[in-house]
Parts: structure tokens; sequence; C-alpha cells
């Protein structure tokens, strides 16, 4: 075989205009295409300097692998919710039944964010007059969410069971054609901040189909034993929820979910109507330096607990204690602990003997937030997503956030 004779091998800055003085044939040409035949596959590029470089080429014209292409970055492309869930389904991470029924979720937070921004023009704040099973007042859009909640999933055709903190008990969806998800939730979270225009919120939780709840609804039957179990179903412990999230109404509103594989939020943009992309795979810091408590309540708290914020309060390190934050909204609270970290808290005290927040439509699916962020939750002696609910309203301590904040505490609660 014969040798291969280098042709030439040239280093040199120069201008477009040298370049066409040289060979009629020779142009410009980007990086990563071919040379013409006319070149012999000799490659060209450039750098910012405008320094080119001509390699030696053998007599067989002797080929060089050619470069990746890199996609180009599209700055005007999004991912809305939609689109993010189609992908979900695709994967295999979630079925096209439960995509619908987030899907109405969704419309129904963007109806309320709606509601929430013109309360005041439209008459929409105050209360109710109404008591809900808690013994709490009702405020008019604690009553109206609900009802925005419950046709949303009524519509969808794939809920089988809706349970809410402003009805008494859980209301089998007799509009199902297929499919018997069970769906819990709290319309409005920290709705004493309706009226103030502060931060509130929505808490969903969604359980898979239950075999036992594969029954005939017809619209003059009565509730019979089988119906009954069905409806008793929808307490399930927060280990066996298959989605959940918020929905937080603030200077943004942001759509918050989880489907086991990571946490995930999508903020609406007002131009559009759509939730975008705009954090993926949420993970809460290990530590923080936020605690959130109700410190109104520190008298009536045991002295384990005491001992514990007295501890935040003292300068650490650095000369600085722990900063004391509390919104008054539930909701808020996990938003802000998932970005920054920290601990929040709503402990049992001595007027409240199992705190004040609801285990199966608050606790657990933001506990399941949480831990798929990886944090922890506990209600000081186990973990939120173990506990069986006995009732449907049933109350639970709670101490949720980063990982080594919960460890602290768990420590002098021992």
């Amino acid at each position: 075989m014969a040798e291969a004779i280098p042709r030439f091998t040239w280093n040199t800055k120069f201008s477009s205009s040298s370049i066409s003085r040289l060979s009629p044939n020779f142009h410009l040409l980007p990086t990563n295409i071919k040379r013409s035949q006319q070149l012999n596959n000799d490659n060209f590029s450039s750098n910012s300097n405008s320094r080119s470089r001509c390699e030696a080429v053998g007599v067989e014209g002797a080929k060089t692998a050619p470069a990746q292409i890199k996609k180009p970055i599209n700055r005007y492309e999004m991912i809305n919710l939609t689109t993010w869930l189609l992908r979900q389904e695709q994967e295999g991470n979630i079925d096209a039944e439960l995509a619908i029924v987030l899907s109405s979720i969704s419309l129904a937070c963007k109806q309320i964010a709606s509601l929430l921004q013109r309360s005041s023009i439209v008459n929409l704040t105050g209360a109710q007059g109404t008591v809900n099973i808690q013994g709490e007042d009702q405020k008019k859009l604690d009553v109206i969410s609900n009802e925005l909640f419950c046709n949303c999933l009524r519509s969808s055709g794939r809920t089988g069971i809706i349970a809410s903190e402003e009805e008494d008990v859980p209301v089998a969806v007799e509009e199902t054609y297929s499919g018997n998800y069970i769906v819990v939730f709290d319309p409005i979270d920290g709705s004493a901040n309706i009226d103030i225009a502060l931060t509130t919120g929505s808490i969903f939780g969604i359980y898979g189909p239950d075999q036992q709840c594969l029954v005939d609804m017809d619209d003059d039957s009565t509730i019979d034993q089988a119906r009954e179990k069905c409806i008793v179903s929808v307490c399930q412990p927060g280990s066996n929820l298959v989605a959940a999230g918020y929905c937080l109404y603030s200077s943004s509103v942001v759509f918050t979910l989880s489907v086991g594989n990571g946490v995930y939020a999508f903020t609406l943009d007002p131009a559009y109507g759509e939730f975008v992309l705009t954090h993926e795979d949420i993970k809460i810091p290990k530590a923080g330096r936020i605690y959130s408590f109700n410190e109104g309540n520190y008298d009536l708290w045991d002295e384990k607990l005491q001992n514990y914020l007295d501890h935040l309060r003292q300068p650490g390190p650095n000369g600085k204690p722990y900063s004391g934050r509390y919104i008054g909204c539930l909701v808020g609270e996990i938003h802000r602990m998932l970005l920054y970290g920290g601990i929040y808290g709503n402990p049992k005290n001595k007027n409240a003997k199992n705190g004040n927040l609801r285990l199966l439509y608050e606790c657990a699916p933001m506990s399941y937030i949480i831990e798929q962020a990886g944090g922890k939750a506990t209600d000081g002696t186990q973990r939120i997503l173990e506990i069986m609910p006995e009732q449907i309203h049933q109350r639970t301590p709670i101490f949720i956030g980063s990982t080594e904040e919960i460890e602290k505490l768990e420590k002098y609660l021992a």
C-alpha cells in the first residue's frame, strides 16, 4: 500500500476576502457540516478567534469521524402539565385514567385561583354562615371551592369516591363510567387568609381503585352494607397513595405534584392559562435554618417540645439562631420548605390532644410529597404515611421537613 503523502498544512489568520482569492470554490462553512467533494473531505472549523487549521490528508483521502451534532436549545419551548402527564403515561408511571383525574384537579385549581384574585371585587369574602363537620365556620370560598372540586372530579368520569374536608361523609360518584380512583382533598387550606389576601392553597391525594368498590350506583337506591364498606375504604394509610399534590395561591399559582417518581412544580402562566413546568425533580435540602410553629401555643406544649424550641432560638455556629416563619397555611409552609429546607410542626397540646390537622386529606398527601422530595414526616412517634385512619376527619400531630431537622427533633422527643 502506497505511503500517504501530506498535501499541505498551514495555520494562519485570514479574512473572508482573502479566502475568496485563494479559490473560487472555497467558502466559509458552519461547524459540523462536511466540506464538498472538491476539497476532498478536508475538515474545516473556526473558533471565536477566527483561527482555522487544514490538517494533512492522505492520497487515499482519509476520513475523520464526524463530530456529534448537538440539538439546538429552543428558548421558546415550554412543557405544560398536559404534555408532562402524557409523557408520564407513555413511560408507564401513570395510566390514562389517572392522567384525566389529575387534569380535572388542575382545572379546579385554575378556577379557584381566578375566584381568589377577584374575591373582594365579586363579594366572595367573609363567612358563609354555616359550620362544617369539624365545627369550623365556613368561608364563602370554602363552599364554592368544594363544589368546584367535586364538579370537576365528577365530570372526569374517572373518580369513584370523593372525600373532602367540607363534606360530612365521602361521596360515591354516580357519574363514573370507568375507573374508580378515590380522591381526598382540602379545597381551601388556610381559608382564614382569604379576607386579607394572604397565601392559601388546595391539597389533594389520590388512592388507587378498590375492587370492593366496583358496585353499581342507581339514582334511587339506598346505601346498603356493600356501599357503606366501599365508602369506608377511603380510610387508607398514606403509603397507599398513587399521587398527591397541592396548589399554592399566592404571588404565583403553583401546582406541585408527585406520582411516585419525584416532585414537580408547574407555575400558571396567565398569558396562556397553562401550568408550565418550572421546578423539575425537587429535592428538599437535608438541613435548614427555618422553623415554623405557632408559638402562641408554647405554654400548651409538653416540656420536651419546649426544650426543642428553646434550642432553636439559641445562636448556632454562625452566631445566628433559626429563623421563625409562620404563614398559617400548610401549603405555604410546605412549599417554602421544599425549596429552602427546615421544619414545620403542628403538635398536640393541652387543648388539642390530636393536633389540629386532618390526617387523610392534609397530613398524608403532604407527607407523601415531602418523602418523594427526600424529607421526613412523623407524628412524633411514627411515620405519618404508616398511620391507619379510623375516621374520615381524624386529626394527627405532625412534624415534617428536612431529614436532619426531623431527626434532631426526634432526639428531643425520645
